[in-house]
């Protein structure tokens, strides 16, 4: 590195091979940062002469009032509960939300990422995409000292806080509703299982099955990859027509559950009584359907509101926050698709 020119706090971090962020937050004092790092830091800071860009600290600093939130469908109903819980919470305090989308992709979530931060947004609340496990376009955020809390689909790369619902015990509840209304061949349409959440339903729905003596059969998981109703149609339509079909389906999500439905319709099965149909996330339309979908409330809004709540304090307090996880209860919402088996 030449010394001719200033030292930046990306060249200490590349020299003490740790984050931009760190190097910040160890030169400011910040608590979370071990005393050997500190140590390590403020030593190199001296001996190559480091000095604070003063305009760049300022510039960071500065307050917009906007907040950038990005989740993967706005359309979802649990998504679209999650935005009216940001969106009300931030307008009490002052704050205006910038609202994107990712797709549930990667690359969309990248792109979405880089607008907000280029729209200059003092923190970002996110709910990332089945893609997303690294995640540097999320410490640019750290990088420029603009907090993160992320919700519902979460990653471990990124220190932030979390915001989350009880997956496993959401399931759990689901599946024990089946077991209790007599269905004994419970079936699981699962999402990504590398995703944390759905990871928690499988777990859930495996322990459920353990606990109350029943078999679990890896042939009756079927696992969605885009979380849609089509996957639910066609995954239903080939466990109801193997050797061995099961005799209820508990589904990632009302959307899955909503096509395995439709299959279940389409092919004259009596639902409930035949087969047993329980959902996750408890959409507006569970309620109207017929027959009316059994699900689990994640309560979207509330969550919403939580993590807003915690962003607008960790901007106020000049903080990055701490890997805090915060778990949320769910809500099981007994209806008649679940009910007692003939």
């Amino acid at each position: 590195m030449s010394e001719k020119r200033r030292v930046t706090l990306k060249d200490i971090a590349i020299a003490l091979n740790v984050s931009p962020s760190t190097v910040s937050r160890a030169l400011n004092g910040y608590h979370s940062i071990s005393d050997e790092t500190v140590r390590q830091v403020k030593e190199y800071a001296e001996k190559h002469h480091y000095v604070p860009n003063t305009l760049a600290v300022n510039f960071r600093k500065s307050r917009t009032s906007l907040i950038g939130l990005v989740v993967p469908h706005i359309v979802h109903h649990f998504f679209s509960t999650t935005i009216s819980g940001v969106i009300e919470t931030a307008k009490k305090q002052g704050y205006h939300v910038l609202v994107t989308q990712s797709g549930d992709v990667k690359d969309g979530e990248i792109f979405a990422c880089r607008t907000l931060l280029g729209m200059g947004v003092d923190g970002l609340v996110i709910s990332v995409s089945n893609e997303t496990f690294v995640a540097e376009h999320l410490q640019d955020f750290l990088d420029e000292e603009k907090p993160i809390v992320q919700f519902d689909k979460i990653t471990d790369h990124i220190h932030s806080p979390k915001v989350v619902v009880d997956d496993f015990d959401g399931a759990y509840q689901a599946v024990k509703n089946l077991i209790d209304n007599g269905y004994s061949k419970i079936a699981h349409l699962s999402g990504r299982l590398e995703v944390k959440n759905a990871q928690g339903r499988f777990q859930g729905y495996k322990k459920a099955l353990k606990d109350h003596g029943l078999e679990f059969r890896e042939e009756w998981v079927k696992g969605c990859w885009d979380i849609i109703e089509s996957e639910g149609f066609d995954f239903t339509k080939e466990l109801m027509e193997s050797s061995n079909p099961p005799d209820a389906i508990f589904c990632i999500t009302d959307l899955v559950a909503l096509g395995a439905l439709k299959y279940l319709k389409s092919a004259d099965y009596e639902v409930p009584g035949k087969v047993g149909l329980m959902g996750f996330s408890n959409w507006m339309l569970s309620e109207y359907i017929s027959p009316s979908l059994s699900s689990v409330d994640q309560h979207g809004f509330e969550m919403g509101e939580r993590a807003t709540e915690i962003l607008i304090n960790l901007i106020k307090e000049h903080s990055l926050g701490e890997d805090d996880l915060i778990e949320m209860k769910t809500e099981l919402i007994v209806r008649q698709s679940s009910q007692k088996r003939l």
